[in-house]
C-alpha cells in the first residue's frame, strides 16, 4: 500500500484560501483555448463535460483524422474541428467552423490534450513537435502507458530547429489516467506533474479533468500504474461482479433484467455509502451489514472461502505489473 503522502486530496477537496481563488482558477481555465488531438470517446466525454461546465465552444478545438468524426463533433457541440493537427493547434480556419467560434481564430492553443492511442502517440507528435516547442502549450496526456519523459523526448527529438533554439525549454506535461465512467460524468482520474508544471497549470488541469471526474494528484509518476490497476481497469472488475450477481439472481429465480438492475443499483448505492461515510471504511460498512448467522454472512463467508478477495487483490497487482511492462515497451519506440 502506498505511503499516506503519496497522494493529495481530490482536486475539488483541496483547501482554498478564499472564494476569489476558486473563481480565479475557473476563469483561468475557461479563458484558455483547449485543443484535443484525437476525437474519440474519451475526448468527446471531456469536451462535453467542459461545455456543460460553461466553457465556450469557441475555445475548444478537436482534431481527428476521420472527416466524419469531425463533422459529427462540430455539428453536435459547435466546436472547431479539424483533420489536420497543425491547423488545430494554430487555430487556422478549417472546413468545420462557423461565425460562432471565430473569436479565437488564428490564436495558438494554450492547452493540448493528447487523446490518441499510445501506440501512435510518437507518430502523432512528430509533425507537430516544432509547434509544441515554439508555442509551449500545456500538454495533458491521457495516452495510457506513456511516461512523461518519453513524451518530452519525442517532442524534443522531432522539434527540429525549434527544439535546438529552445535551449532545453520544452512544453510542460501533465500525465493523466482517467477511466471510462468519465463518459457518464462520474470518472476518477489520477494526475501527475513534475516540477516544471506551474501551480496555474495544475489548477487548469484539475478544472479540465474535474468536468467529468474526481481528480487525484500523485506525487510520483510510477503511481500512475497503480491508479491504472485500481480505477483505470477497475470498471471491468465491477462489470464482472455485476455479471456474477446477475447470474446468481437468475439461478435463485429472478428474471435476468430485474437481477441486472438490482445488482447495478446496489453497487451504485454501496459506492455512495463509502464516499459519503465520514468515519467508516468499506470494511467497517461491510461488518455493519453482516449480521451473525444471517444471509449476508453466509454469502460473504462463501465468497471469501472461494478466494474472491485474494483474486481481486491479485488481479489489481497483475494490472499494475502489466501497466509497467507496457510503459517500458511503449517508451522504447
Amino acid at each position: 500500500m502506498p505511503a499516506p503522502t503519496a497522494m493529495t486530496l481530490p482536486a475539488e477537496s483541496q483547501p482554498q484560501t478564499s472564494n476569489r481563488d476558486a473563481t480565479t482558477a475557473t476563469l483561468l481555465a475557461q479563458s484558455k483555448v483547449i485543443t484535443f488531438i484525437g476525437g474519440g470517446n474519451m475526448a468527446e466525454a471531456i469536451l462535453g463535460g467542459l461545455l456543460a461546465k460553461g466553457f465556450q465552444p469557441s475555445h475548444i478545438r478537436v482534431s481527428d483524422p476521420m472527416d466524419a468524426r469531425c463533422q459529427y463533433l462540430h455539428s453536435k457541440y459547435q466546436v472547431l474541428a479539424y483533420t489536420d493537427n497543425s491547423q488545430a493547434i494554430l487555430g487556422q480556419r478549417g472546413p468545420y467552423s462557423s461565425t460562432a467560434n471565430t473569436t479565437t481564430e488564428g490564436k495558438p492553443t494554450d492547452i493540448v490534450i493528447m487523446a490518441v492511442k499510445p501506440q501512435v502517440l510518437e507518430t502523432v507528435i512528430a509533425p507537430i513537435a516544432p509547434l509544441l516547442v515554439e508555442n509551449k502549450p500545456l500538454i495533458i496526456s491521457i495516452a495510457a502507458g506513456i511516461r512523461t519523459r518519453d513524451l518530452q523526448r519525442w517532442v524534443k527529438q522531432h522539434g527540429g530547429q525549434a527544439a535546438a533554439d529552445a535551449s532545453g525549454s520544452l512544453p510542460s506535461v501533465v500525465r493523466c489516467m482517467p477511466n471510462t465512467p468519465a463518459l457518464v460524468g462520474h470518472g476518477a482520474s489520477g494526475l501527475y506533474a513534475d516540477s516544471s508544471v506551474s501551480d496555474a497549470e495544475r489548477r487548469m488541469s484539475s478544472e479540465i479533468m474535474g468536468a467529468v471526474s474526481k481528480s487525484f494528484w500523485l506525487e510520483r509518476e510510477d503511481l500512475i500504474d497503480a491508479v491504472t490497476a485500481v480505477s483505470g481497469s477497475g470498471p471491468a472488475y465491477f462489470f464482472l461482479m455485476l455479471e456474477a450477481m446477475k447470474e446468481g439472481g437468475e439461478a435463485a429465480g429472478l428474471p435476468g433484467d430485474l437481477a441486472a438492475q438490482l445488482a447495478a443499483q446496489t453497487c451504485l448505492g454501496a459506492a455512495h455509502m463509502v464516499l459519503q461515510a465520514t468515519d467508516d471504511s468499506a470494511a467497517d460498512l461491510r461488518r455493519k451489514v453482516t449480521s451473525p448467522k444471517g444471509t449476508t454472512e453466509a454469502a460473504v463467508n462463501t465468497m471469501v472461502a472461494g478466494g474472491l478477495k485474494k483474486a481481486v487483490v491479485d488481479g489489481v497487482l497483475a494490472a499494475n505489473s502489466r501497466s509497467k511492462e507496457l510503459a517500458d515497451i511503449l517508451g522504447k519506440q
